[in-house]
């Protein structure tokens, strides 16, 4: 049976399709496992594992690496202040400190009502509005911690769901490009392929052991 939701295990299938390689389905497979759980769940990873033919172990190797990646369970929203050069200069650890203050739970931790995780971050990208403030990755940009406080409780009270869902959600956009191209004349195309690249490792190999017995 599987872990995810139908809406989520048929988008799963429809991105897989997209690669002519399952493995390579590894990362949005992994962002979709993320959006219905909100973190990394052993069963999210083992569900990605089946469907890319790998294991839990590689799953979990590959989502260690990247920061967008939670292992652990995480807050409804999750707080990133950049600390980085352009950011510190403009009082980002201050503001990092107030943060920690506002949701009451240390850097890297996550608040007793579980609504935040509170993270200090690299740099954002956002250096012309510093210190950079970020939740659940979307640009909140409030610079001061009154505009911080003001922020927290948008967030708490609701107003902010529409442009903040809560964590994991990377986009709420269905994709309407890509491939355009029926699953058969697709699986067609791959066969062919694949066929082509046998037969030019069996001629290369015929070449190699008729040059060999010369």
């Amino acid at each position: 049976m599987s872990h995810f939701r139908a809406d989520i295990r048929q988008r799963a299938e429809e991105l897989v399709a997209l690669y002519p390689r399952q493995r390579s389905a590894m990362l949005p497979l992994l962002h979709l496992a993320q959006e219905q759980d909100g973190y990394l769940s052993d069963e999210g990873i083992a569900e990605v594992a089946a469907l890319t033919g790998t294991t839990p172990a590689d799953v979990r190797g590959t989502a260690s690496f990247y920061d967008m990646f939670h292992l652990e369970p995480v807050g409804r929203y999750v707080v990133g202040v950049c600390t980085n050069v352009a950011c510190l200069l403009a009082g980002g650890e201050e503001l990092l400190e107030h943060a920690s203050s506002t949701l009451g739970c240390a850097v890297g931790a996550t608040s007793d009502d579980g609504l935040f995780t509170l993270e200090e971050t690299e740099c954002l990208a956002d250096c012309n509005l510093a210190p950079c403030v970020q939740v659940n990755h979307r640009y909140v940009r409030t610079t001061t911690p009154a505009t911080f406080d003001a922020m927290v409780s948008d967030l708490r009270e609701g107003r902010l769901d529409h442009d903040v869902p809560r964590h994991g959600t990377l986009i709420r956009v269905k994709r309407q490009g890509g491939l355009r191209v029926s699953k058969d004349d697709i699986a067609a195309e791959r066969a062919e392929a694949l066929a082509a690249r046998t037969a030019r490792a069996e001629a290369a190999a015929a070449a190699a052991a008729a040059q060999e017995n010369k």
